[in-house]
């Protein structure tokens, strides 16, 4: 099968090629998918899990990408819960090899079933922008109905999502990034957008939430902004500052098939929509590595449903 892989950690983003690798293997209670169209995250090559398994030995090459789309093509020894041919979305392990491939194999609890009507290319945008969102905000964050969160970089792939979903909950969102991301933030309903070039971080004022996708100086700042009782999160790092009297918390997300199926629905319905900046194919994938668009760039891998 054809899939995108980096063998060279000093090659950096030169080292990415679209290479033949062997079919993938199913473990126990594992599900080979035929992938329709699949996510990345360009900071993968910086992640330990891309270059080593959980044992620490190497397994370059190895296939990038860890969201993904498409439908059961094998059910692996023990599995239960899907079927051949079924659609699906979800996670790849972070130290396993990944989804852009023709084929992927992921544990089946890693993945949620796909409702009719949701597209492959929309549902591969959703799995990390919309876990991290939702654990950021409500699991971690503990934001109820008439608090306020305040959304760092609200224009990216995670805060856009983070935006919808506090709207949702009758929250008031604060969001933050750059003058060309006012437009997008108003159209996601927030409630006031803070340019971090031109304006004081500190005009926010008191926040019950504050959701992170930025770090350094911003997620120092931001300490100082949370309410008695409330919580900093961050995706970054740990907060080195942390709220006089509130928690600080740094997370990774983690697969969640009730929560994808949550998430899904609200896909599908119109509640929640990720922001795809652009749509490549597999042949593409190793040049979009390089590329800077607004939103998440997805490689499709199927040419029609």
């Amino acid at each position: 099968m054809l899939a995108v892989t980096v063998r060279d950690r000093a090659a950096g983003m030169a080292g990415v090629s679209l290479t033949e690798q062997p079919y993938p293997h199913a473990a126990e209670n594992d599900v080979i998918v035929r992938v329709h169209a699949a996510g990345f995250t360009r900071g993968e090559l910086d992640w330990p899990g891309t270059w080593s398994d959980r044992a620490g030995r190497d397994r370059t090459p190895s296939v990038l990408g860890h969201e993904l789309s498409g439908v059961v093509a094998e059910l692996g020894y023990g599995t239960t819960g899907l079927t051949v041919g079924q659609r699906v979305f979800g996670l790849a392990d972070w130290t396993r090899n990944g989804s852009l491939a023709e084929y992927v194999a992921v544990e089946a609890r890693n993945l949620a079933p796909l409702p009719a009507g949701v597209d492959h290319t929309m549902a591969a945008a959703l799995p990390v922008p919309g876990l991290t969102a939702w654990q950021g905000l409500f699991d971690h964050g503990r934001l109820t109905a008439g608090q306020t969160v305040l959304v760092h970089g609200v224009a990216g792939s995670v805060g856009a999502v983070a935006a919808q979903l506090s709207r949702a909950a009758g929250a008031r969102v604060i969001g933050t990034g750059r003058a060309r991301d006012r437009d997008t933030a108003l159209g996601l309903g927030v409630d006031a957008f803070l340019d971090l070039q031109a304006d004081s971080l500190e005009d926010a004022g008191q926040v019950d939430l504050v959701l992170d996708v930025i770090g350094g100086d911003v997620l120092d700042r931001s300490a100082a902004l949370v309410r008695p009782g409330g919580t900093l999160v961050s995706i970054v790092s740990p907060p080195a500052v942390r709220p006089r009297d509130g928690q600080a918390i740094f997370f990774v997300v983690e697969p969640d098939r009730a929560r994808l199926t949550d998430l899904a629905w609200r896909l599908r319905d119109g509640r929640l929509r990720p922001i795809v900046g652009a749509v490549r194919t597999l042949a593409e994938a190793p040049a979009a590595f390089a590329e800077r668009v607004p939103g998440r760039t997805i490689v499709r891998v199927v040419a029609d449903e």
